[in-house]
């Protein structure tokens, strides 16, 4: 079968497979069965990939009213977590016709700039990360579909929310760090206002108040390896009150807390463990391997983007947190007998 030098149509295809333009339309809009045979279904199929016919998706998105295009808000791009998000959510969009638009706020957290001239006009959904929240302000409106990421479900400003079960990290985080004999603990928080890393904080303080003679500060630092450096140094200032472990928000202040401690003279996990959350490839960079809960990044880009089109299409979206696993490395160990409590 020749390929004509001009872009195929709908008609060359009808031609090639001897069929009508409305059962070529029928096929490739996966609407045939029942109305044509599979045996003229699978001929139109063959005739569109030689003839290499793509849909004029322009015109059929506005017979649907649909730009099939989302905006995926992160915060900024710190580091390669939100980057397997939005490799997912592309993934499960690209499989359903749709395009996914990157918009990272620009100070991470905070109000973001439309990144359209009218938002409403050029997108069909939204899908954000609670830490970008309030950039919707601007992007988002009251009229798009939206799907939160790490967010509240009980005043989520979504349609739907997809979590990762972050409690349970934390969970896993605390068993271990207990089942090791540490009941010092100092927990580096990330210094952001969000859901995800209060209940970070919630859960760790109640596994360890449940713990006679346990005990964890808290330090607070943004979410950068320098801030993470400066706040662990100020926090470990008084040897007396030094902490066996200290328990990080995610990796990134994980690196910090590293340099602090050589800094300080201290050893991982000789004198103080450490412990992160993402398992970024920094985890395994930085000596000894860091323990950290491994988050599934691309799944979660891919659930976010499957209840976005769920909500569109009007069904529920998959239930459910997503799993989360402590992966134990080099980094944490019993304390030593040396710094037990005076």
């Amino acid at each position: 079968m020749a390929r004509s030098s001009t872009r195929p149509t709908s008609r060359d295809v009808a031609q090639a497979a001897g069929v009508s333009q409305a059962a070529v339309s029928l096929v490739l809009g996966d609407k045939w069965r029942g109305r044509v045979s599979e045996t003229t279904a699978e001929r139109v199929r063959d005739a569109a990939r030689e003839l290499g016919y793509r849909p004029n998706l322009a015109a059929r998105n506005l017979r649907l009213g649909r730009t099939r295009t989302v905006l995926l808000v992160v915060p900024a791009l710190t580091t390669e977590f939100f980057a397997g998000v939005y490799t997912g959510a592309a993934r499960v969009a690209a499989e359903n016709g749709f395009g996914v638009v990157l918009y990272p706020s620009p100070e991470g957290i905070g109000p973001a700039r439309d990144p359209f001239a009218s938002a409403q006009a050029a997108l069909d959904g939204v899908i954000a990360s609670s830490m970008a929240a309030d950039a919707l302000t601007a992007i988002r409106g009251d009229q798009l579909p939206l799907v939160m990421l790490d967010s509240d479900p009980r005043g989520s400003l979504g349609a739907a929310t997809v979590n990762l079960d972050i409690a349970d990290g934390f969970r896993q985080i605390a068993e271990h760090l207990l089942g090791l004999g540490h009941r010092r603990i100092l927990h580096l928080a990330a210094d952001v206002p969000s859901w995800t890393f209060e209940v970070r904080a919630r859960e760790l303080a109640a596994r360890l108040g449940a713990v006679p003679g346990a005990e964890v500060r808290t330090a607070r630092a943004p979410i950068s390896i320098e801030g993470a450096l400066a706040a662990t140094v100020t926090a470990l200032a008084s040897p007396r009150t030094r902490p066996t472990a200290i328990v990080c928000d995610d990796d990134k202040l994980a690196a910090g807390a590293y340099k602090a401690l050589r800094r300080l003279g201290l050893r991982v996990p000789d004198d103080v463990s450490v412990t992160g959350v993402d398992d970024l490839g920094l985890a395994t960079a930085i000596d000894p391997e860091l323990t950290t809960v491994r988050l599934d990044a691309e799944l979660f880009g891919e659930r976010g983007m499957g209840a976005l089109l769920a909500v569109l299409d009007g069904r529920e979206p998959e239930g459910g947190d997503i799993p989360v696993q402590l992966v134990v490395r080099g980094s944490t160990a019993p304390p030593r007998a040396a710094q037990a409590p005076q």
